[in-house]
């Protein structure tokens, strides 16, 4: 595996930053494929945001472009959101909120990675941080879509993900600081 790692595939610094772009495209796919359906919520647990965190964390800025690109993809048909959604209508539904806090998760580890990056229970701060940006931003959406109060919004949009959130900070935190030195490399 390391000598994989070490590997130069694609010399051009361009082309090895769209090659991660395009990436963190799949892999935020493949994760809402990930998922387990809670009976009291119309929102799924996935596998999503330990990617979105990812695509911060290795691509800086670009992460943010690459949930961009996921969610313009899904907007225009592709199906790659939860249940195979794609198209407006999903985006405007019952967890349209979380997909936008993609775009906060990634861009919050992007702007405070370098802060993080001293220590690894500051990384799995500011990936929790970040995560929980993005639970609260489905939450209030989600509150919104279904006409309830913020309070009855929170218990089944934002708690009920909090302790699978925080393995997934901790999980991806940890993947992050095995790698980071060669990702800074590579992009």
């Amino acid at each position: 595996m390391e000598a994989l790692l070490k590997k130069e595939i694609v010399l051009s610094k361009a082309w090895r930053r769209l090659f991660g772009v395009m990436v963190f495209v799949i892999l935020t796919s493949l994760g809402a494929y990930i998922r387990i359906p809670l009976p009291f919520t119309p929102v799924p647990l996935t596998l999503q945001t330990f990617f979105v965190l990812l695509s911060g964390a290795f691509l800086g800025s670009l992460g943010v472009a690459s949930q961009m690109l996921y969610i313009l993809l899904g907007l225009l048909g592709v199906s790659l959101f939860t249940y195979s959604g794609s198209g407006i209508i999903y985006l405007l539904g019952p967890t349209g909120g979380y997909l936008v806090g993609f775009l906060t998760a990634s861009f919050l580890v992007a702007v405070l990675r370098r802060a993080a990056s001293r220590s690894l229970p500051r990384t799995i701060g500011v990936f929790f941080l970040a995560d929980s940006a993005l639970l609260m931003m489905g939450t209030v959406w989600l509150g919104a879509f279904l006409h309830i109060p913020l309070l009855r919004a929170f218990l089944i949009g934002f708690l009920p993900f909090l302790a699978g959130d925080l393995l997934k900070a901790i999980a991806a935190a940890a993947l992050y600081w095995k790698l980071k030195a060669r990702i800074q490399e590579i992009f």
